[in-house]
């Protein structure tokens, strides 16, 4: 994760969908903290609360980010956890699939 404590709130910064979802705001907490995360992804939307605060809030995801191991949407792929060129820890992780 991006050290984003205390920076003007952007795209690229922590929280943020990669360079297509701004979060309405930064709500990062300084290095060394731990962030917290609950994120939803249902049919292409999605909705993040960080640190307890909704920061994205139903938002459609339009295409695959940059981050993406193919341009085919419909083909599952993995989860990636990212970093930002130095140690990032996570801790807690729990993945279940939304049952409609």
């Amino acid at each position: 994760m991006a050290n984003s404590f205390g920076r003007k709130n952007d795209p690229h910064n922590c929280g943020a969908l990669y360079s297509r979802i701004m979060p309405s705001e930064n709500v990062a907490k300084a290095p060394g903290e731990w962030q917290t995360f609950d994120i939803t992804l249902v049919d292409r939307h999605l909705t993040v609360i960080h640190n307890g605060r909704k920061t994205i809030d139903n938002q459609p995801v339009l295409g695959c980010t940059g981050g993406a191991l193919w341009s085919d949407e419909s083909k599952p792929g993995p989860i990636s956890l990212q970093g930002d060129h130095s140690n990032v820890d996570y801790r807690n992780i729990v993945l279940r699939p939304v049952v409609k």
